[in-house]
C-alpha cells in the first residue's frame, strides 16, 4: 500500500473531500511533478513493475494528462495521470497511450481512469491521429473493451501479461480544448 506522509503530494486531506475532478493536459511544474510521483507510487511501489523509477525516453516527448481533485472549484492534487505521444518517426498519425495510473484512494471516484483514457484519445484525434494504440495490463482488458477498444494480440511486457489494444476512433470525437479538458463529479461509480 502507498504511504501517505507530509511529503506525499497525493496525501488525502482529512478535512475536505473533492466533489469534482478536472481531467486535462498537464500545464505547470506542480502538475507534472505530482503526475510523475503518482506513476512511481503505482508502477514502482504498489505494482513493483519497475525498480525505483518508471521514466523512460518516451517521457522526453510525451504529453502528460492529469486528473486533478478539485476542492471549492480549485485544483488541489493530482490523483490520476496518463501520457500520450505520436510515433512521428516511423508512422505520423500513430499515437500511443501509456502509464495510466490512478491513486488507490480515488479508484472508485468519478470514472477517472475512463475519463483520462477519453481525453488521451480525443486530444490525439484532434491532432491528426489515425490510429491510437496502448499496451494494456491484462486485468484492465474489460475496462478498455467497455470503452470501445479492440484487443489486437496478447503480449508479455515487464514480465506481466498485457494486450496490445486499439481505440475505435469513431467513439472518440476530437477534443481541441485540452487545457480545459473534461470535468467529472465524484460519484463512487468506479474508474
Amino acid at each position: 500500500m502507498l504511504s501517505a506522509d507530509a511529503h506525499d503530494p497525493c496525501e488525502l486531506s482529512p478535512r475536505f473531500s473533492p466533489c469534482e475532478f478536472r481531467i486535462k493536459w498537464a500545464h505547470g511544474h506542480w502538475e507534472s511533478e505530482q503526475a510523475m510521483w503518482l506513476r512511481r507510487a503505482v508502477f514502482c511501489v504498489e505494482q513493483g513493475v519497475f525498480p525505483g523509477d518508471d521514466r523512460d525516453a518516451i517521457d522526453d516527448h510525451a504529453q502528460l494528462i492529469v486528473a486533478l481533485a478539485c476542492v471549492g472549484g480549485m485544483p488541489d492534487q493530482v490523483v490520476g495521470t496518463v501520457r500520450i505521444h505520436e510515433d512521428r518517426r516511423s508512422d505520423p498519425g500513430l499515437w500511443w497511450g501509456s502509464r495510466l495510473a490512478v491513486h488507490p484512494a480515488f479508484r472508485s471516484h468519478g470514472r477517472l481512469g475512463a475519463t483520462l483514457i477519453r481525453l488521451a484519445v480525443t486530444s490525439a484525434h484532434a491532432r491528426g491521429c489515425h490510429t491510437f494504440l496502448a499496451h494494456v495490463q491484462a486485468q484492465n482488458l474489460p475496462l478498455f473493451r467497455r470503452l470501445h477498444w479492440t484487443p489486437l494480440k496478447p503480449e508479455t511486457l515487464h514480465g506481466r501479461p498485457h494486450w496490445l489494444m486499439q481505440a475505435q476512433l469513431d467513439h472518440y470525437p476530437p477534443c481541441y480544448d485540452v487545457h480545459t479538458g473534461f470535468v467529472t463529479r465524484a460519484s463512487g461509480s468506479g474508474t
